[in-house]
């Protein structure tokens, strides 16, 4: 089809240590509760929510864990204003936190977001029958290889992470993020309505699509972000210190946290923002438009992976753009029995465009989560490319000179 855009949601990144949202919840309260400084009127609204985490089976769901989020720094903005028509919030089964601890919590909860969330792509490595590539670098390789008459890749993401641009970076494709500038970024909007073209000197006469391109758009924002009075800029941290942060344990993640208070600049949205009242703002009042626009693009094709329509404000959109006659939907969901099915089932009622693409209830009890995960989709299932395997090789052949060119250092060292 003429136009193609892709949903990710956190799906995508847990290949490579990345959480859903329920694990990444778990996880980021395990650390909070580990750190020795903890005030006494936190704990009892973290065991709150737990608690209600646990009795939904009895009372329901409750809001996911980025709406929680969102009134626990809602509520720090209220007790922090000045001349507001609020004095304080009434905390429901827990006494209120005086505005120190508050704050504490909410700065707490960043860092342990930042830190989950700080992952790096695994590089490619060769085995003895095969290579096994990151699937960020799988899918976009792949994903960009269309015909460059046809419209340009639209690439949504939910994700906080900044896996898909270093796979970008990596495969050397171009794209625009919402941002101008290298060495602080500032957002604008207007790249989203620019291209890439070659040769790029020629003034006059005919000029060609550069291929490997496309629009790249964070809707939550993203650890590489951050605030600068209004306005929201864009370094990329060094990610080398999180490197083996997933694999410690609580306690050990509570250490590593101490050493970051002070250290860490007011990131992106993450779930820590007033996302709901910010998604009404710059750059997040944008994203989302783009995101309804390009929806609503005549011969659009929506392919979805990694998210599981928890994002209420994300999935009316996606339900809106159904009413796009020639909006065709593609869900990946590797659990045949996960909710996704019957909604999807609902979604094709509406003229039947909305299609999953599932394993089979046999094949998810012989090999659960093996069919029809992101990793598996990008590898398998989209059709191969030749500059991917060229890429392959190039890898391969700079890991071969790397590993030559020490060897004569170590003769030296054992001679």
């Amino acid at each position: 089809m003429e136009n193609l855009v892709a949903l990710t949601g956190s799906g995508t990144s847990v290949s490579a240590g990345g959480k859903t949202m329920a694990n990444l919840e778990i996880a980021v309260f395990a650390t909070i509760e580990a750190l020795s400084d903890i005030p006494d009127s936190i704990s009892p609204i973290i065991e709150a929510r737990k608690l209600a985490v646990d009795l939904a089976v009895v009372d329901g769901p409750p809001i996911g864990f980025e709406a929680w989020l969102s009134f626990v720094a809602n509520a720090l903005f209220v007790a922090e204003s000045t001349g507001g028509p609020f004095a304080a919030v009434t905390w429901p089964n827990t006494p209120p936190p005086s505005v120190a601890d508050l704050r504490w919590f909410v700065d707490r909860l960043r860092m342990a977001i930042f830190a989950e969330c700080a992952l790096s792509l695994a590089d490619t490595r060769v085995e003895t029958s095969a290579s096994v590539i990151a699937p960020q670098l799988a899918f976009l390789s792949k994903l960009v290889a269309r015909d460059s008459n046809l419209g340009r890749t639209h690439l949504f993401t939910l994700n906080y992470d900044t896996l898909f641009e270093q796979a970008l970076e990596l495969l050397g494709i171009q794209y625009f993020d919402g941002f101008t500038g290298r060495a602080a970024a500032r957002f604008d909007p207007s790249v989203y309505g620019l291209d890439i073209y070659y040769p790029g000197e020629v003034a006059e006469g005919r000029v060609r699509r550069f291929d490997k391109f496309l629009h790249f758009y964070k809707l939550h924002g993203s650890i590489h972000w951050y605030e600068q009075g209004n306005e929201m800029r864009a370094r990329h941290p060094d990610l080398l210190p999180f490197e083996t942060y997933a694999t410690l344990t609580a306690a050990q993640k509570a250490e590593a946290l101490v050493e970051l208070v002070g250290q860490m600049p007011s990131v992106g949205i993450l779930p820590t923002a007033n996302k709901f009242a910010q998604t009404l703002t710059m750059p997040y009042a944008h994203l989302f438009r783009s995101l309804q626009v390009r929806l609503g693009i005549p011969q659009t094709f929506l392919l979805v992976l990694g998210y599981g329509f928890g994002d209420d404000h994300v999935s009316r959109i996606i339900e809106n753009a159904l009413m796009n006659p020639s909006l065709v939907m593609l869900v990946i969901e590797p659990n045949p029995h996960s909710p996704v099915i019957e909604r999807i089932r609902r979604y094709k009622d509406l003229g039947k465009r909305a299609f999953v693409l599932c394993p089979s209830n046999d094949a998810f009890a012989a090999a659960p989560f093996k069919h029809a995960t992101f990793d598996d989709f990008a590898r398998t299932v989209m059709p191969d490319v030749q500059w991917l395997d060229d890429f392959l090789r190039l890898r391969r052949f700079e890991k071969q000179i790397a590993a030559s060119g020490t060897q004569p250092d170590k003769e030296e060292a054992n001679g």
